[in-house]
């Protein structure tokens, strides 16, 4: 079941494969998971399938279908999501989000922080932007949020500049055009910063025990390289989880292998592991 579609793409499986975690690069070479559910009477009836999108495609199942038609299923509706998430990362690599750890691939909306002359007036202002899943480079809704002159003089800039929005024009100039401002950029150590969960304990932090030594209670301290990629890990478990595949090579304290998710190549040092 799990040959079919390849042990190079599980991610995690349940000890009675109840359930089962893939991951899927789409065309962009962006890392998606894909856990499907197996009822007790599968293949009679359908898996149920959850991943990092904005919403799920309609599986067609019969008796005869297999997991790997599903993931086939699941790359095509990748296909159309492509100009949706390239203008997500568009916004998301440029502006200050409001909450960025909460702005996932699938939610369709950001919270932005709009206008460096907000900030000596004590007042926040932020825009909500709602982009179109199925035509992501039309005009966007935008809510305004905050108090002040300032949030009614950008809402009527807005109104007043709606029909300058052109398809052909990126995302962020068509914007900056309604809203006759340059908006704050993303600093550098900021991109940097954001703290992610392991994608392979799927925590945060690891838990506090004595048997972890100097491990104990720590955040992720690994990144991908892979830009698309940039999947975050414990050291620990990422030595743990290489240590179970046989094609991982060892020089000296290092281990050399592929990323889980992207299969980008990874060295990490054994040192990080459990005393």
């Amino acid at each position: 079941m799990i040959e079919e579609v390849g042990w190079d793409h599980l991610v995690r499986a349940g000890g009675d494969l109840s359930f089962l975690i893939f991951r899927v690069l789409d065309m962009k070479g962006r890392v998606h998971v894909m856990e499907i559910q197996l009822d007790k009477a599968y293949p009679r009836v359908p898996p149920m399938v959850s991943a990092d999108v904005p919403y799920i495609f309609n599986l067609k199942w019969s008796m005869n279908s297999r997991l790997k038609n599903l993931v086939q299923q699941f790359e095509k509706h990748l296909e159309k999501l492509q100009g949706f998430w390239s203008t997500l990362d568009e916004i998301d690599r440029s502006l200050q989000i409001v909450d960025s750890k909460q702005a996932s691939r699938a939610i369709p909306s950001r919270q932005i922080h709009v206008g460096l002359t907000i900030w000596y007036s004590g007042n926040d202002c932020f825009i909500i932007l709602f982009i179109d899943i199925n035509d992501p480079r039309s005009l966007p809704e935008c809510r305004f949020m905050g108090l002040g002159n300032t949030v009614n003089s950008l809402r009527k800039t807005w109104k007043r500049n709606v029909d300058k929005w052109e398809r052909d024009k990126a995302f962020l100039e068509n914007l900056e055009c309604l809203l006759n401002t340059q908006l704050p950029r993303l600093a550098d150590e900021e991109t940097n910063n954001h703290l992610d969960e392991c994608g392979i304990c799927y925590a945060q932090y690891l838990p506090i025990g004595d048997e972890l030594g100097p491990q104990t209670g720590s955040a992720t301290d690994y990144t991908c390289e892979n830009n698309s990629c940039s999947k975050a890990f414990h050291s620990m478990c990422l030595v743990d989880w290489l240590r179970s595949i046989t094609t991982t090579r060892q020089s000296f304290n290092v281990l050399f292998g592929n990323c889980p998710y992207c299969s980008e190549p990874i060295a990490v040092k054994i040192n990080a592991t459990k005393n």
